[in-house]
């Protein structure tokens, strides 16, 4: 088995430990003392861990030595992390789909010819009330990006 598998089976056994021991995103954020959206993608293996918070995850959740080194490989990224079939993936691809173009002409207007990095960025995640039900609110944050001319 690879390390991208380890990393990646490491993530399944947080969800099913978190799961089991009652612990939520944002408990294991807090203990890690960083954002919650960042802490869970850090924890199904597309973000890096130290050691050291792999242990302080592993204490929290009675993981066993294995799956806590695994915390510590390389994070995977891109397709190989993604399951496109999960309505929620699928939802945010369509919704890029319709309004990708948008935002490409909106970022262009407003900053010139370039990009938002995914690089140097944030995301944040907040439930809002809505009386005609709850909504989602995802704020991506990123740098702007120009492209370089030569």
């Amino acid at each position: 088995m690879s390390d991208k598998d380890d990393r990646l089976e490491a993530g399944r056994e947080i969800v099913r430990a978190k799961e089991a021991h009652g612990v939520t995103w944002a408990e294991l954020a807090k203990a890690l003392d960083r954002s919650l959206v960042w802490t869970t993608s850090a924890l199904l293996g597309q973000q890096p861990l130290d050691a050291e918070q792999a242990g302080t995850v592993g204490s929290l959740l009675d993981l066993d030595e294995e799956t806590v080194e695994a915390l510590t490989f390389p994070p995977v990224r891109g397709d190989a992390a993604l399951d496109p079939t999960e309505p929620v993936t699928y939802r945010l691809q369509e919704a890029l789909q319709v309004y990708g173009s948008s935002l490409h002409e909106l970022i262009r207007e407003e900053f010139g010819d370039g990009i938002m990095s995914a690089i140097d960025f944030t995301l944040d995640f907040e439930r809002v009330e809505d009386p005609k039900g709850d909504r989602v609110k995802l704020t991506f944050n990123g740098k702007f990006l120009p492209y370089k001319v030569w």
